[in-house]
């Protein structure tokens, strides 16, 4: 049995004086943990020690409380073993964000096995392809999307079915793993097939979770609503850490801006966990939407999964007040960098400064850092990056810094700027020309919803620019127009050479164009 020692007990009693907690409580805490140890497992042992009865996620059909939560995963735990799984299989989870998602994610992790999170968007053959890739045992499955896992033609276990098990196996405790689960997430495939990378369940560890939590106000026992989709890494994060922080997380199997915002004020929600895609739709909401939902009770609504338009940016500010904050990172790198409501009034294409314990590089073609305001490859170094792709292929490295595939640029503020992906750079009659500069500009037309630009061939030039614009309802807009708006405040090799209009934009679940498409 692991024990506290005395030197423990001081430290947690100095703990509990800085975070304004109980002192028993977290004396409670760290003995339940101390099992479990200091990541994802520990830290839900520790949420139920210090407050069972609790709400640990609710949604508008289900609740569950964090001694119904650990309950529930340690009788799923049971479940898994008496199918004969182990710590060395993979289960893979194909859910939406529910009661489910959590009680299978957290029961797997008891067993310790590794995680594949299924993206719920997928088709059938997708899901199909990618579970044998990844040799998976066992897939979990929300009923709703049973039919997805028609085509894999192995192991399968539904929702009910495994709740209904569970109650069955209250009398077989599963101990502790001998080993902590990686938690699989899938990349976004905007470029190709996704590649599943691994995130150790033990690395979100509370002092990494502290650390993070300072630049935001994600403390202790907040309400935080959550629509991003758990099976995204930002999602997953948002998820993870709010357990670790003994929240509330609140949430629906289905995004809805309206249903969004009415749940920020029936929850009196103190954090909005979302992606920029979704963040515009809810600020585009009527006004009458905003009149009729209290909102004043957000201390922060924290964006992150895919870049942040500028545009969009000034939209929620001006909605909601001086509460958004924006975090740059990845599946691959975690948090890099957190911009504040201060560092996007002051330019709301920021990505912000670095997180706590982050360390980050802009370098030039030979590696050496490169001076302000020059764009220049991002390397990133942080003990939360991931542990590589399930496949054995890894990131390139500089001086143990972790390529983004991102390019940027540091300002003299000390305020990092991305300007696009690295593959997804033009070169048009030898300039370079990044896709989303032109992108935020057009998203500022009156007349312009949406819009991504591509390169293209050019036998002139090599490459061209292609803008696919989505045009904002009973709008009229035409491609001169959008050219036009373009080379008046743009250089003319930035102007597109062809403008194609559709009724939406291919994107994934965090709102990522999937360019890929659109050429």
């Amino acid at each position: 049995m692991t024990s506290l020692s005395v030197s423990d007990t001081m430290r947690t009693a100095r703990l509990g004086a800085k975070l304004g907690e109980r002192p028993d409580r977290l004396l409670r805490a760290a003995c339940a943990s101390a099992s479990f140890g200091s990541g994802v497992l520990g830290s839900i042992a520790a949420a139920t020690a210090r407050y069972p009865e609790a709400t640990a996620i609710r949604t508008d059909q289900a609740g569950l409380t964090y001694a119904q939560l650990w309950r529930r995963s340690g009788q799923l735990a049971a479940v898994l073993r008496n199918r004969g799984l182990t710590s060395e299989d993979k289960v893979a989870l194909l859910a939406r964000n529910d009661v489910f998602f959590v009680v299978a994610l957290t029961g797997a992790a008891r067993l310790g096995c590794d995680v594949v999170l299924l993206n719920t968007s997928m088709a059938a053959p997708q899901i199909a392809s990618i579970t044998a890739a990844e040799e998976v045992a066992l897939v979990l499955h929300d009923d709703a999307l049973a039919s997805l896992t028609a085509e894999w033609g192995a192991a399968v276990l539904g929702s009910a079915d495994a709740m209904a098990a569970s109650a069955d196996a209250g009398r077989q405790p599963v101990p502790p793993p001998r080993r902590a689960s990686d938690f699989i997430v899938l990349t976004s495939g905007t470029t190709g097939r996704p590649k599943g990378a691994r995130r150790p369940s033990a690395g979100v560890s509370a002092s990494a979770v502290r650390g993070f939590a300072a630049r935001i106000p994600w403390g202790v026992r907040r309400t935080v609503v959550v629509p991003a989709p758990f099976f995204h890494s930002w999602g997953l994060a948002a998820l993870l850490i709010s357990l670790a922080l003994s929240c509330t997380v609140v949430t629906r199997p289905e995004f809805d801006a309206r249903a969004t915002l009415e749940d920020l004020a029936a929850s009196r929600a103190d954090l909005l966990i979302a992606v920029p895609a979704m963040l515009q739709r809810i600020a585009d909401l009527d006004p009458g939407d905003f009149f009729r939902n209290d909102v004043r009770s957000l201390r922060g609504i924290i964006s992150s999964g895919s870049s942040l338009p500028p545009s969009v940016a000034t939209d929620v500010l001006n909605r909601f007040g001086p509460v958004l904050y924006n975090v740059y990172g990845s599946t691959e790198l975690a948090a890099c960098t957190i911009a504040s409501p201060r560092d996007l009034r002051h330019d709301p294409a920021t990505a912000g400064r670095p997180a706590p314990g982050v360390r980050v590089e802009v370098v030039d073609a030979e590696g050496d850092p490169c001076p302000p305001d020059v764009v220049g490859r991002v390397f990133v170094g942080s003990a939360m990056r991931f542990k590589g792709y399930t496949s054995g292929e890894g990131k390139p490295m500089l001086r143990g810094l972790l390529a983004s595939g991102d390019l940027g640029r540091f300002g003299f503020s000390g305020r990092l700027t991305i300007v696009g992906r690295e593959d997804d750079m033009i070169v048009s009659g030898g300039e370079n020309v990044h896709p989303v500069e032109v992108e935020d500009l057009l998203l500022t037309h009156p007349a312009v919803a949406d819009v991504a630009v591509v390169g293209v061939p050019d036998a002139e030039f090599g490459q061209g620019l292609e803008a696919f614009v989505v045009p904002e309802p009973g709008a009229d807009l035409d491609e001169t127009e959008v050219r036009a708006f373009v080379k008046a405040r743009l250089a003319r090799y930035k102007v597109p050479r062809a403008v194609r209009f559709l009724d939406e934009l291919p994107r994934t679940a965090t709102g990522k164009v999937l360019r890929r498409r659109l050429t």
